[in-house]
């Protein structure tokens, strides 16, 4: 990563903060985006404190035009893009019977999957002529509907099937993608959940001290082999891993171990 261009989208927290700073210190230029201007100057000064150097761009990545000029930012500093990091996401946390608020839907796609399909494809003729690479954070509920999450499994799943489709797309152009899904990473995001008002939660409904979450660190680093090796797709946890064998031979066993689950976690 010595010397290459770096976007980040959801770069002022979480995964995209610390995957940030890792990069920084591999030498990388980093190209923060997230809506948040205060919050990205704050990871800029980490990234640049770690060794690498980095410019915030406030970005909307629901805003097509805000995403456009994201990319062009990343060309006038460091002369092209060499990754997209597609991170930048928003969960939800309400039984779908009890929504008050429709448009919380709405919001979920629009930033969680049409925020990649706009990012990716103002980056893609930057991506094409470095033979760059395009990583996806998805998450475990992308691949397995999850109770409470129906917004943002929906968000995921089709942020998915994009980039399935756009990998065989991109056969012999150089470009690869990775998508990785994490499962429970020990970040505020289920804090900043919409609830069924589509209002942020501001506070998870669930026992965050549980010890059952993946240490950010870790994840990061997980992230950062996969990104060297240029990997298909990563499925995060044994747990994860057994749920995709579970859902292709015994799928309503799943079911029943997915609602258990999620029953206790909120206990």
């Amino acid at each position: 990563m010595q010397g290459k261009s770096v976007v980040i989208t959801g770069a002022s927290m979480g995964i995209g903060e610390e995957l940030a700073v890792a990069l920084a210190a591999r030498g990388a230029n980093l190209v923060l985006a997230a809506r948040s201007e205060e919050a990205l100057q704050k990871v800029k000064q980490r990234c640049e404190a770690a060794g690498g150097r980095a410019v915030a761009v406030a970005t909307d990545v629901g805003d097509p035009e805000a995403c456009r000029r994201m990319v062009e930012r990343a060309v006038e500093a460091f002369g092209g893009v060499d990754v997209l990091v597609n991170n930048a996401g928003v969960s939800m946390d309400a039984l779908f019977e009890e929504v008050t608020d429709l448009g919380v839907f709405e919001r979920l796609m629009r930033i969680n999957y049409l925020g990649a399909v706009y990012s990716t494809h103002h980056a893609l003729p930057h991506l094409k002529a470095r033979r760059g690479l395009l990583v996806a954070i998805s998450s475990l509920t992308g691949k397995t509907g999850v109770p409470t999450r129906t917004g943002y499994a929906a968000s995921k799943h089709a942020m998915h099937g994009f980039f399935d489709s756009l990998r065989v797309e991109l056969m012999g152009t150089g470009v690869d993608v990775t998508v990785v899904c994490p499962g429970f990473v020990d970040t505020n995001v289920r804090a900043n959940a919409l609830g069924k008002d589509g209002k942020p939660l501001q506070q998870s409904k669930h026992n965050e001290a549980e010890g059952n979450n993946m240490a950010l660190g870790t994840c990061v680093s997980i992230i950062l082999k996969a990104m060297d090796q240029r990997e298909r797709e990563v499925v995060m946890t044994a747990k994860g891993k057994l749920g995709q064998f579970l859902k292709v031979f015994t799928p309503g066993l799943l079911d029943r171990i997915v609602f258990k689950t999620m029953k206790d976690r909120q206990r």
